[in-house]
Formats: structure tokens, sequence, C-alpha cells
């Protein structure tokens, strides 16, 4: 593992002691996730905290962190699927989320990546949870369908973003042009905070429910949200396998008490292979322990479905030999 030596002030700063710091080496390890109102975040700082385990902490069996030794992980706020793997590309990030289609498209040079260098070094450590396409419309907008989209000001969400590539799709797929729409690219706590002020009147955001930028709204803004389904546009299923059916429960979001139909996509956690193989091993061995379960379970609504089962679904891409090792050793992998 490449480790960065630790100073003395470092330590003082970390809260650490300066000797049993000085004495073991530190690494660090950025992932980089959505912004602040979206579920990677969270989610981010979540499996931060898990696999991290600074020099001078407890050990895990002495009811200290169950992390890497050494590791000092943090969660960095960016602007989604596109600009993660752009930085993991350009070595400005070690690791990633990633919708299961953005990542597959990244690696293949196909999709929204055709004409563009495949990202021919991008790796799999997990494959996480799915990610709710959500169309949030403002209840006194006449929107009930994707097709009253058509002349309305809505948001799809910011260039970088997965969002924006499914917002696309969606669109595409119920036959409406970007043009047949106001467009906005808005992050989604911009796009709520303009439907709070009257001047948005709908918005796409694609990830785990709930999402808190939509529950805040909901709380203080009458909305709905609308169906998407590929049984009323089944060209977006028949052309992107990577769609799957789901169901935003009744009762998530204030003021919307029934089940929505709606698609998703898998959220994946993705790194370069010239990340080492023996520190991803690590990583994906935190990651995937019991202490880590307890603070998944505890720590968010869609850390519940972040399982060692589903951890290889939906991948496009090449595992990372690191993850690949620990998945053979736990009996996920031939």
């Amino acid at each position: 593992m490449k480790h960065t030596k630790i100073f003395a002030g470092v330590a003082l700063a970390l809260g650490l002691s300066a000797p049993m710091a000085s004495a073991q080496d530190m690494a660090f390890f950025r992932i980089g996730t959505g912004g602040t109102a979206g579920t990677y975040y969270p989610i981010g700082g979540l499996l931060a905290n898990a696999i991290s385990n600074p020099p001078g902490s407890r050990a895990c069996d002495q009811g200290g962190s169950c992390g890497v030794p050494g590791l000092i992980a943090s969660a960095l706020s960016a602007n989604g699927s596109v600009a993660n793997i752009n930085a993991i590309a350009g070595g400005s990030l070690e690791s990633g989320f990633s919708q299961s289609d953005v990542a597959t498209w990244a690696y293949t040079g196909t999709g929204i990546w055709e004409g563009k260098a495949p990202v021919e070094k991008l790796r799999a450590i997990a494959n996480l949870y799915p990610e709710s396409i959500h169309l949030v419309a403002s209840a006194d907008s006449g929107i009930s369908s994707v097709a009253d989209l058509k002349g309305k000001r809505v948001s799809m969400d910011e260039p970088g973003s997965g969002t924006l590539v499914d917002a696309k799709i969606i669109l595409e797929g119920y036959g409406i042009a970007e043009s047949d729409i106001q467009p906005e690219y808005l992050k989604p706590d911009q796009a709520a905070d303009r439907m709070r002020d009257g001047a948005m009147d709908a918005f796409f955001f694609v990830g785990g429910y709930p999402a808190g930028a939509i529950s805040e709204l909901a709380s203080q803004h009458e909305v709905k949200l609308i169906p998407i389904s590929c049984d009323e546009a089944p060209k977006i299923c028949e052309d992107f396998g990577f769609f799957a059916p789901d169901t935003v429960p009744g009762g998530t979001y204030e003021g919307n008490a029934d089940d929505v139909n709606t698609l998703s996509v898998g959220a994946q956690w993705v790194t370069s292979a010239d990340q080492p193989e023996e520190l991803i091993y690590e990583i994906t061995k935190a990651l995937w322990n019991d202490n880590t379960r307890k603070q998944l379970d505890a720590g968010h609504a869609k850390g519940k479905m972040i399982t060692k089962e589903t951890a290889l679904n939906g991948i496009g891409i090449p595992l990372h030999p690191g993850a690949e090792k620990f998945y053979k050793e736990a009996g996920l992998l031939q």
C-alpha cells in the first residue's frame, strides 16, 4: 500500500498522539459522491467512516474502527457519476460513485461516451443500491404524467450528472424533445428552491429514496411524484437494459400516500486499475465486515439495501483485482 508519512502537526490536528501516529504510515482515499442534498453524499460519508482506521485508532477487536489500518477516507461532494469517472480517469480521485449505466458507457466508449476515449482503467468495487428515478412536479403545475412536461419549466440536473443523462433518455422514450420543454440544468436542491418560489414546474433526480432535497421540499410545498414506466414507453427498456422497474413506496415523501412506479439504475462504487490490489482488497473486506453492516443499517434508509449478496448485481465493467480477490474468498465469485 502506498503511504504518506504523517507529521506530528497533522497528528495533533487529527487529535492523535504524535508518537503513535509517526510510527505508522497513513494513506488517504477519496470517494467522489454527488451534491450534498442527494443520496451519494451521506452514503459516501458512511462508507468513508467504515473503511477508515487512522493511525493511533483502537483496533477493531478492542471496540475501535474495523477499517483499513492507517487509512483515512473522505467523502467529497461532487457533480455525480460523469464527473466522478472523469476525476478517477484523471487521477484526482481514488474512487467515486457512479450509476451503472454511466460506468458501462465510460468503460466501453459507448452511449454518452461515444466519440470520447474509453476509460479502460475503470474498475468496480461493488454495486451498492438501486437509484430510483424521481420526477417531482409542483402540485399546482398540472403535471400528472411525463407527457404533461411539454411547455413546462423542467430541471434536468446539472452537466456531469447521471441524472441529466437519464432525464434525456426518458424524455426521448416518451417522444418529447428537449426543445418541447423549458429546460434548466440545476442541482436538485437548487431546483427545489426554485419550485418553492414558484419558478420551477418539475425536476428530475436519480438517487436512493428518501432524497433529502425532496423530503425537505415536500414538507414545505405540495409536490407529487410522477410515474415513469416502460409499459408507457417500452423503447426505454428495449434500448437500455440497465433500467429496472422500481417503486417509491407510499409515504416516502409527504403528500404522496400511494406507491409510485418508476425505473432505477444501480449505484456503484468504482475506482481505477491503478489503485493497489492489496489496498482495494482491504477496503472491500472492510466494506463487508459486520461492524460496517451495523453502520449501514443505522445510518441511512438506503444503507439497508447495500448487501454483500447484491454486490455484484448489474456490474458492466471489470472488478478491481483486489475486490475480485475478496469476492472469490467470500464464495460470491467462482
